[in-house]
């Protein structure tokens, strides 16, 4: 046991060639079942009788909707169903519409392709763009926080580019995605980054309900790896996230800790024109259409669980999977949100490095809201990126490598082993994760040299490649 123990904390199990196998297996599983579903569906309607990525297809009903002049039909859940049914015939069942009128931008546009095409062309540019994100954070260069200037995120094409504007916005992550550092070898130029991000397991379940994870995981991620050479770039992505309102809650309170008042001020001018524009193109009444709506998905999608405990990966969800009733369930969800922030802020306020700070921001923000699904877990992805380009670079601590692995293989069991035996693995994985993001920075912060090192080139060694010495030798 102690032998076991030992390896587990140091991380020594985890090789280059152990990583590459597993990935390599559930990329090929996930290929092959992908495959299997559209050689086996009978035109958009797979073998089991469901719409070819399941959750898009309320997606692309609200789209006609929309493209009808009816914005405000797809909140109701019987017109919903009613167009649905319609489109994929009367044994589908319902796939609710729980966005904002945002998102019915997205959706309007691709209802005007034939639901085939819509559907790969949302998978193709969200998975691009969540790739491209990855890239960029694996790509840049953190430079300390002791120097006297803010901690910041620079990369070469970021110190040749020009200040922000809109014409330069949508080049900005591509630009970014192109840039490695200059000196020494990171993790973005190594191929292994690119098998990892799409063998993520959360990226078979977004790929196979036709989910926004990626769009999420984006957004998020560009913000953060943005967020100090581009503050209003920051701000904006921060802003198009409204359209999932719940992934909010946490990010107000790091950008006030931090002092990003540019980025803040972005986001909630980006939120306010957002806004505008939706009232203007679908008039006020989708307002009230979508307050009307969340009495619904707040009652029985939610409260009662009527899409599955085992599928809402939230401490709400697992306290009402072990039975506690909606206000204890509420007081719990709450009480760690209010932990949360106040942990956050007390992080961003720091002179931790920044990527801890993004790190713990990807993960407070998914776990501080109590309605997020396992496809939802794409957030995850950018989180693990920051903590493992700062491990790159300055070595990792006791059982950091572990719980990096263990977030990163949890969404592939999340859903089925709360299923079979109520033990939730999502939530505890995640939390443990943020406490160590945390003591890595209190460490850090403490002991500024405990994690101070030369990076050094890749070097095989008898465990297979490394970056040097870990601080194994830092006790807990």
């Amino acid at each position: 046991m102690d032998r076991a123990r030992n390896i587990l904390r140091n991380g020594a199990w985890l090789t280059r060639e152990r990583i590459r196998l597993v990935a390599v297996a559930l990329l090929i599983a996930s290929s092959v079942g992908l495959l299997y579903l559209v050689v086996t569906a009978h035109g958009a309607i797979d073998r089991q009788g469901r719409p070819l990525g399941t959750d898009f297809s309320n997606v692309y009903a609200a789209g006609t909707y929309v493209n009808e002049g009816q914005p405000e039909a797809p909140f109701d859940p019987a017109l919903q169903f009613a167009r649905e049914r319609a489109i994929f015939g009367e044994a589908t069942q319902f796939y609710g519409w729980h966005y904002p009128p945002y998102f019915l931008f997205i959706a309007s546009a691709l209802a005007r392709m034939p639901y085939g095409l819509a559907l790969a062309v949302w998978q193709a540019v969200s998975l691009g763009l969540y790739l491209l994100t990855i890239r960029a954070i694996l790509g840049s260069s953190f430079r300390g926080p002791r120097s006297g200037n803010p901690e910041s995120i620079t990369t070469e094409i970021e110190r040749q580019a020009p200040k922000t504007s809109f014409r330069t916005l949508w080049l900005w992550i591509p630009a970014l995605a192109r840039d490695a550092r200059s000196a020494g070898m990171t993790a973005a130029s190594d191929p292994l980054w690119l098998l990892l991000a799409l063998a993520f397991p959360a990226v078979l379940i977004n790929i196979g309900h036709g989910q926004n994870g990626f769009l999420t995981a984006a957004l998020l991620g560009g913000a953060l790896v943005t967020l100090d050479r581009r503050p209003l770039v920051a701000g904006i992505l921060i802003g198009l996230l409204a359209y999932k309102p719940q992934f909010g809650l946490m990010i107000p309170i790091a950008l006030l800790a931090g002092g990003r008042w540019r980025s803040f001020a972005a986001a909630a001018a980006t939120v306010a024109v957002f806004t505008l524009a939706t009232t203007f193109a679908f008039g006020p009444q989708v307002w009230h259409a979508f307050l009307a709506s969340t009495e619904f998905s707040r009652t029985v999608v939610l409260e009662q669980g009527n899409t599955g405990w085992h599928k809402i990966q939230s401490v709400f969800s697992w306290a009402r999977m072990w039975g506690a009733p909606v206000p204890l369930a509420y007081a719990i969800q709450g009480a760690v949100t209010v932990a949360l922030g106040a942990v956050l802020a007390w992080l961003w306020r720091s002179a931790a490095p920044y990527p801890l700070k993004a790190a713990a921001l990807c993960l407070a923000a998914i776990l501080a809201t109590p309605y997020s699904l396992d496809y939802d877990m794409m957030v995850l992805a950018p989180a693990i990126a920051f903590f493992a380009a700062d491990g790159f670079t300055r070595g990792f601590g006791p059982w950091e490598k572990t719980a990096l692995a263990a977030l990163w293989l949890v969404p592939l069991v999340a859903r089925s082993v709360a299923q079979v035996s109520l033990i939730p693995l999502g939530v505890p994985a995640m939390l443990a994760m943020f406490v160590l993001i945390v003591r890595r920075a209190e460490l850090d912060l403490t002991w500024p040299m405990a994690f101070r090192k030369e990076p050094s080139t890749m070097a095989s060694g008898p465990g297979g490649p490394s970056r040097g010495h870990d601080i194994a030798a830092f006790k807990s």
